[in-house]
């Protein structure tokens, strides 16, 4: 039986896939942090930046939910972001409950500074237009399916057929 790359052990770490995500992410944050740097963020900083420039005045529980994180992780990132002047906090006057994330001049003039990010990141990436809309939209499948999957980690319930060489 052949698993990723051709390895025929199931258990070499060239086969594992979680193995070629964590590399690929690693690398991805470290190709991220010099071009966050001039602008003050780290990468988590960056990403919650970029939900708040998609919906400004989000609340923590909505931006939790966007970004998968909870709220021990999340708070102190926007405590961080706060004390950089780029956010402020605001008690939704409905909903008292309801505590939103408004970006201040600040936080939103960053936003034209990190216009060229992405485009940079995609061309070290090495891949093409297309191979990266295709590799986020194959990251996204797997997230949603392994978020889907109460008891993923039973050997029973694996597929090892299913893997195979992408085309």
């Amino acid at each position: 039986m052949r698993y990723l790359h051709g390895v025929t052990d199931a258990l070499a770490l060239d086969a594992q896939l979680c193995f070629a995500l964590y590399s690929a992410s690693r690398a991805t944050t470290a190709a991220y942090r010099p071009l966050l740097e001039p602008m003050g963020l780290t990468y988590p900083q960056y990403v919650v930046m970029l939900a708040l420039w998609e919906h400004d005045g989000a609340s923590v529980r909505e931006l939790g939910d966007r970004l998968a994180l909870d709220s021990g992780t999340l708070s102190p990132l926007l405590k961080r972001i706060e004390s950089l002047g780029l956010v402020t906090r605001r008690r939704d006057s409905a909903d008292e409950r309801r505590v939103g994330i408004h970006l201040t001049d600040a936080g939103r003039a960053l936003r034209e500074q990190a216009l060229p990010v992405p485009e940079c990141i995609a061309r070290q990436s090495g891949l093409t237009a297309e191979e990266g809309a295709q590799f986020v939209h194959l990251l996204r499948r797997v997230a949603t399916s392994l978020r889907a999957q109460p008891d993923n980690t039973h050997p029973d319930n694996a597929h090892p057929d299913t893997t195979e060489e992408p085309r």
